[in-house]
């Protein structure tokens, strides 16, 4: 048969010709085929010792199963899972098996499209849309990310939602925490209904989700029921500090359930509101006033920074002067713990940065979600970015503040009994 010929295929309409995204794929199909052998090989290297009577090795590699397509962030790469074989019989019939950590028996997908499919549906893309969305990325009809396959996987995330929600946290400390309510208007049924989110730091710095719920706006009502919820599953030990924003319900919420929690206003927020009283031409300069009040270096001049700015604008903005001065205390609380951690005290950004692609969408699109179906959505959406939550500065201070250390300007001046508030 003549190896040459003169047709050449001609390429589709809906097809990408993308030489690089190719080139991607090809490697990521042999440097995943490489894990998976090397895996393997690690794997039976530690069993070496196993024998069989006749001195022969009980574990040997058993070929490869099917190819499979992986559903990836460059598209679909095929690999094929090592097999191994245990060659001995025992007299309970048990067999030692290896399973994969990097290619999981039924996996066909990586768990990166499984955070992304929340994060679509809550810009209103449905189910039906998914592979039309992710064609460009992941190449024409997409498998693996069917209707079907995504219902089955909401199902999957609601038994794992019910079992989050059930976890005791009476072995938990959570010396700081962020609040904040986030709407989602184009996809939830009723807008006047928002995510309660609340995110705490544990004495070894790391950040975890507390607890969430659907709340009506950002009612007392709503965040009261929240915080009973992670008190009554054993979070007894009130958290040193709250980090919010001006949401009336929240604090008064707060100072019912955990009354000795210090407030911290998020400058983030407070910033957005005074600016939002004063005329653009001016919101330049008084931004960087602001920003000598909350990155001075000790509280002392913080407040001198306050009263310069309360001189320089009272009299013709009077309103943006009022609104910084009325929360002077809550807005400069995190000056009495170790400025190592004030980064991460000033604003509610670990729960901002999550939603920053979703929220205040004024767009309704098609397809409102439920409630229920939207808390599964937001509950995959935070427990992925949770994995790459930044971990607190200075983390060695956190035992500190709990063994009731005081700090004055971000240094430890005085020592009192553990059982008093810091």
């Amino acid at each position: 048969m003549n190896e040459h010929s003169n047709i050449v295929p001609l390429r589709q309409p809906d097809e990408i010709d993308d030489p690089l995204t190719n080139i991607l794929r090809s490697g990521a199909r042999q440097l995943l085929a490489q894990a998976v052998e090397m895996e393997a090989e690690a794997f039976l290297a530690a069993m070496k010792g196993l024998k069989l009577p006749d001195g022969r090795d009980r574990l040997v590699r058993h070929g490869h199963g099917p190819v499979r397509t992986i559903q990836t962030g460059i598209g679909a790469v095929e690999v094929a899972r090592v097999k191994i074989r245990d060659r001995a019989v025992t007299s309970d019939g048990e067999r030692i098996r290896f399973t994969s950590a990097i290619l999981p028996l039924w996996a066909r997908r990586t768990k990166s499209l499984d955070a992304l499919l929340p994060v679509l549906y809550l810009r209103g893309i449905s189910t039906g849309d998914f592979q039309e969305a992710l064609a460009a990325l992941l190449g024409k009809d997409a498998p693996n990310l069917s209707p079907a396959v995504v219902s089955r996987l909401t199902t999957e995330w609601q038994l794992e939602y019910e079992r989050w929600q059930k976890r005791d946290l009476s072995a938990r400390r959570y010396v700081y925490v962020w609040a904040d309510g986030v709407f989602l208007q184009a996809r939830m049924e009723d807008h006047s209904e928002c995510m309660l989110v609340l995110i705490g730091a544990t004495p070894e710095g790391k950040k975890e989700l507390i607890g969430f719920q659907v709340g009506v706006r950002e009612s007392t009502q709503s965040w009261h029921e929240l915080l009973v919820e992670a008190k009554t599953r054993g979070l007894k030990i009130a958290p040193e500090i709250a980090v919010g924003d001006g949401a009336l319900g929240f604090w008064k919420a707060l100072d019912e359930v955990f009354p000795a929690t210090r407030h911290q206003r998020c400058w983030v927020h407070k910033t957005a509101n005074i600016l939002n009283k004063v005329a653009v031409s001016v919101q330049a300069s008084m931004k960087k006033d602001l920003r000598e009040v909350y990155l001075a270096s000790n509280r002392a001049s913080a407040e001198v920074a306050i009263d310069v700015f309360a001189e320089k604008y009272g009299a013709k903005y009077d309103k943006a002067v009022e609104c910084l001065t009325k929360d002077r205390d809550a807005m400069l609380a995190f000056y009495e713990f170790p400025a190592e951690h004030w980064d991460h005290l000033r604003t509610t950004n670990p729960i901002e940065s999550v939603f920053a692609t979703v929220r205040h969408r004024t767009v309704r699109t098609k397809g409102s979600l439920s409630s229920t179906t939207a808390k599964l959505m937001v509950f995959k959406l935070l427990c992925a970015a949770s994995k790459t939550w930044r971990r607190l500065k200075g983390t060695n201070q956190l035992p500190k503040v709990i063994a009731g250390v005081r700090f004055e300007n971000g240094i430890e001046v005085i020592q009192v009994p553990e059982n008093h508030a810091a």
